[in-house]
């Protein structure tokens, strides 16, 4: 049950991040978004946003009531999202950001992605059908063969088929070196392939007339570990003669979520009957490097995955909190005063500027990492495109994990705001509480972006990303003190980059004496302390946006007035905390790694 009229996601602050903080108007300069202005970027994000809210929020909770049923061998979707994902194709979602000559709109990724957090807060299950196809289809644009692109990637994108990346396998999981999946050369230019794959979501449905798995293997003879692994796609049904013929893939079964209902996930079962086709997609032995493209774009869409989940249930929370009336105020003497709106206690003004600050500051990161993968694959120069493709790598593990993260948080404030009604399945609470879970673990768990961004991305190339982001918080810093925000939050933020800088410098060489573990113990304390300082660097750099606001737009004073209290509550409840996990990273407590499996 829907307390009003949800908006999902706020326009205001969409636009506010895209015009005003980011300036994506700039990239129309460009020559591959020249096609583009404000006037194109708005007539999308209109029609993402009326979907959104008229067609496909309607269909979320019928969607996780009744998830797709698995009967004889086959996997039936319910019948809302016959009726939504359609739509969404002729919304263009699936080739928003690709080249014209594949069918594309060439939009910036920024203005695409943010337009696809109001589909994912309408229905997450529901766009995923597209966004997983999005990126199985660029996998094969970049790396196929003219064939497969004509074959393939071509009814991908124009939403005909849909695609999956089959990568987990059961006696794997994310140790990828351990895949087992077989592919055989065939006289026939073809691989046959046998394995199994799990976790495979979206991998049988009965929405589209087939379905194409990306999907790692091992060619025979192929080194072991990583480096011995190709990308095969391998449909469902298979071209022959004129038409499709079953490819030997199997449905084995389903598996039981407790979110993401209308999304199946799945164990595929490739070559039982020995006639499983598969087609290499670029060179053998290649593969994990291919599907990188793919795992990096997904885990920006889980991000605003969770980015969106969490929004949603902000603004349903705040709803709810200014409309249901309970209490009176610790002042009041009368008994028979009427009670008041929740959101006049200020414990609920307390959770929900929490929630606003994680979900705005959240928004605000994936924008602008989205921005750089724009300015990292378009701007003008070589030295350009290099450090935006640096920063890119840099934030994509938080961009990931910290809407995940502080997103589950943020919905469980929700639910804590509607109190019993909170855990109750009448309202959507507690259902977009288990979607966000999710979030944590696809697309390669907080565990392992923790070591992707201590392990790699802040050591890549001598430091340099990290420094880049150093210049950027000093930019952003001078640029608040110029607007008149307060220079305490400037100095904080600076401090607690110094802070991350020096803890980067002492990790690091304990991994340069060979003493991995220790560097590595702590991972996940480091990305949070990084995801609470990127968040910083964001909101800081919101409120110089916002003082600058308030000087040129008076009547916008509610806006930038929310804006400059949330940024206040992230530099006193948070970026206090970067120096005490810095802390717990030095000390290098071993409680955890030194405890033995025999004395749990």
């Amino acid at each position: 049950m829907a307390t009003g009229s949800n908006p999902l996601v706020s326009d205001r602050n969409i636009d506010f991040l895209l015009y005003e903080v980011l300036d994506v108007e700039r990239l129309c300069a460009y020559p591959w978004f020249s096609d583009h202005d404000r006037g194109t970027f708005g007539l999308y994000l209109q029609s993402a946003r009326r979907f959104a809210r008229d067609v496909l929020f309607p269909t979320y909770k019928p969607t996780d009531e009744n998830p797709p049923e698995f009967r004889d061998g086959r996997m039936h979707v319910p019948e809302p999202l016959h009726r939504v994902v359609p739509g969404m194709v002729d919304l263009g979602v699936i080739n928003a950001t690709r080249p014209a000559d594949v069918g594309g709109q060439q939009l910036p990724v920024v203005v695409a992605g943010l337009a696809s957090a109001y589909l994912m807060a309408g229905n997450l299950s529901a766009y995923c059908y597209h966004g997983l196809t999005a990126g199985a289809a660029h996998l094969i644009e970049a790396f196929g063969s003219d064939w497969l692109r004509q074959e393939f990637m071509r009814r991908m994108y124009d939403g005909t088929w849909t695609g999956t990346m089959a990568l987990t396998e059961p006696q794997a999981g994310s140790s990828l070196a351990d895949i087992k999946t077989r592919a055989t050369p065939a006289a026939d230019g073809t691989y046959r392939i046998q394995g199994s794959k799990i976790f495979i979501s979206g991998g049988d449905h009965d929405l589209t007339e087939n379905i194409v798995h990306l999907t790692l293997g091992r060619i025979e003879g192929a080194p072991a570990g990583v480096k011995g692994i190709s990308l095969f796609a391998v449909p469902r049904l298979r071209p022959e003669g004129d038409g499709l013929v079953f490819n030997d893939v199997h449905t084995a079964g389903a598996v039981h979520k407790i979110g993401w209902k209308g999304l199946p996930s799945l164990v595929l079962s490739f070559g039982e009957e020995g006639d499983c086709r598969g087609w290499l997609v670029g060179e053998p032995n290649r593969g994990l490097a291919y599907m990188f493209q793919m795992m990096n774009e997904a885990r920006i869409m889980v991000g605003m995955n969770g980015a969106s989940t969490a929004s949603v249930a902000y603004y349903e929370s705040l709803q709810y909190a200014q409309t249901r009336t309970q209490g009176r105020p610790l002042t009041a003497k009368d008994p028979a005063q009427p009670p008041v709106p929740l959101i006049e206690h200020a414990d609920v003004r307390r959770m929900l500027l929490r929630q606003k600050a994680i979900v705005e500051g959240a928004f605000a990161v994936l924008a602008t990492a989205s921005l750089q993968a724009d300015l990292a694959a378009h701007a003008p120069d070589e030295a350009a495109r290099v450090r935006a493709r640096l920063l890119l790598d840099l934030l994509t593990p938080v961009a990931k994990s910290f809407p995940a993260e502080f997103g589950f948080e943020s919905n469980a404030l929700a639910v804590q705001i509607h109190g019993g009604y909170g855990y109750s399945s009448e309202y959507l609470p507690e259902a977009w509480l288990r979607d966000q879970k999710l979030n944590s673990i696809h697309e390669g768990t907080t565990g392992i972006q923790s070591m992707d961004l201590l392990g790699r991305k802040v050591v890549a190339e001598g430091g340099a990303a990290l420094r880049i982001l150093g210049d950027e918080i000093r930019a952003v810093a001078a640029r608040a003190r110029a607007a008149g925000v307060d220079a305490a939050w400037s100095d904080a933020v600076e401090h607690a980059f110094d802070e991350a800088a020096s803890l980067t410098m002492h990790l690091g060489a304990l991994g340069m004496q060979g003493d991995a573990e220790a560097m590595m113990r702590h991972s996940v304390d480091y990305l949070m302390l990084f995801s609470v300082l990127v968040v910083g660097w964001q909101w800081l750099l919101q409120a110089a946006v916002a003082a600058e606001g308030l000087k040129l737009r008076a009547h916008d004073e509610d806006f930038y007035r929310g804006k400059l209290k949330a940024a206040q509550y992230w530099m006193a409840t948070e970026i206090p905390r970067v120096r005490e996990l810095a802390e717990r990273c030095r000390r290098g407590d071993d409680s955890f790694s030194g405890m033995r499996p025999a004395w749990f």
